[in-house]
């Protein structure tokens, strides 16, 4: 008996993933709680043949009723998988325009990606409420990642820094008591500091950070995660931080960097994409190119000055810039990009390779004590792409 159960429950599991249709082959017919989760899973995925019978049509309250009940038959992760999906596959971005609908959707980055999409067509009551929602998400990130952001610069600047020949101001001494401890003299009580630490002269700012993001379509949850990151490095004086947005236009968002959020309402997704004129801004606002650091996050589909932009990428590297190419700054791995780009980059000596937020810290850490970043990425099995320089006229001297 007990077999038979477990093979009649299996049975239920497969005809609700098959979807119903006469071809599944289980012959199972669904009742009670089973029969409600397959009802909204038909809602949305068997959309196209309900849509001649109207499907959710315009309506937010038969969309809201829907988002109640996936909530309460799945868990969060599943929630956020299938609530992308509708958007999607249902075109509901309309019906986010209504504030009862957003407050019915669990919030995470898709939904906050969608909402900067559409914030310039919302009504003011809803782009409140929109607000809350991007909060919330926001919130959430940084509760997850500013510690590990801002223990990684700092413990790399501090690597970077350490001086075993300090001035006397520049001393750090409780470093060098603890290194000096078998040193100590017990006739005249005290430590003969053989070594001395010092953390270097204290600066405003070590290291400068410029991030450079394509705020086209494609690249809408990495512009999410580098406005976070962002004003999680804005917030450290040890650096000084830059984030510039672009598609056809180039705007630069510093003087938003104190609140994640209206950072991001600065940021207009969508449009083109002229990466040859962001660097050209980004040279014209880099004053220290030595101790600069430039991330662009860009999948290189240019829709500029193709030449251009491997000119402008030459000469920040040649002038000492430490640039980084990163493809997607998201959980969802390395996305469709011009792979051809990306092989002249790698040409120039700049790494280029896709990284998700949680690998971020460690990711600028390194660029930060000035290790090889490519070889970072490869030991942790990242794919970078590789140099070709054979295939392009580059200006390489």
């Amino acid at each position: 008996m007990k077999e038979t159960s477990e093979i009649e429950e299996r049975l239920k599991r497969w005809r609700i993933v098959l979807g119903g249709a006469a071809r599944d082959g289980t012959g199972v017919t669904l009742d009670g709680l089973d029969a409600e989760i397959d009802a909204a899973l038909s809602t949305l995925y068997d959309a196209d043949e309900k849509s001649k019978r109207g499907g959710f049509g315009a309506s937010a309250p038969r969309v809201a009723r829907w988002l109640g009940d996936v909530r309460k038959y799945f868990p969060t992760s599943v929630v956020k998988l299938l609530q992308k999906d509708a958007i999607e596959r249902l075109d509901l971005k309309h019906l986010l325009k209504q504030p009862e609908l957003l407050k019915a959707v669990e919030p995470d980055i898709h939904l906050v990606a969608n909402i900067l999409a559409l914030k310039s067509a919302m009504p003011a009551a809803t782009l409140e409420t929109a607000r809350g929602v991007v909060r919330t998400v926001v919130e959430a990130i940084e509760a997850r990642l500013a510690d590990r952001v801002k223990q990684a610069v700092l413990g790399a600047l501090d690597r970077s820094t350490r001086n075993r020949r300090p001035r006397y101001s520049e001393i750090d001494w409780n470093r060098t008591i603890r290194a000096n401890l078998k040193h100590y003299q017990p006739s005249y009580r005290t430590i003969v500091p053989e070594i001395r630490l010092g953390s270097g002269r204290t600066r405003r700012s070590m290291r400068d950070i410029v991030l450079c993001v394509d705020q086209s379509g494609s690249m809408a949850n990495s512009v999410v995660y580098a406005g976070i990151m962002g004003a999680v490095l804005a917030s450290l004086p040890a650096v000084s931080t830059r984030v510039v947005v672009f598609d056809t236009s180039v705007v630069d968002l510093t003087d938003e960097m104190s609140d994640p959020v209206e950072l991001l309402f600065g940021v207009q997704l969508g449009g083109g994409t002229d990466i040859a004129r962001a660097l050209t801004y980004c040279e014209g606002v880099i004053a220290r190119p030595a101790e600069t650091i430039l991330i662009l996050i860009s999948d290189l589909f240019e829709g500029g000055e193709r030449l251009k932009m491997f000119e402008i990428a030459a000469r920040l590297v040649s002038a000492g810039v430490q640039m980084i190419c990163l493809l997607s700054l998201a959980d969802d791995g390395a996305p469709c990009h011009d792979h051809a780009a990306a092989s002249a980059f790698a040409s120039l000596g700049i790494p280029v390779f896709a990284c998700t937020p949680d690998l971020f810290p460690e990711m600028l850490a390194a660029a930060i004590a000035r290790d090889d970043v490519s070889r970072w990425a490869s030991d942790r099995e990242i794919t970078t792409a590789r140099a070709d320089v054979d295939r392009f006229d580059l200006p390489i001297e």
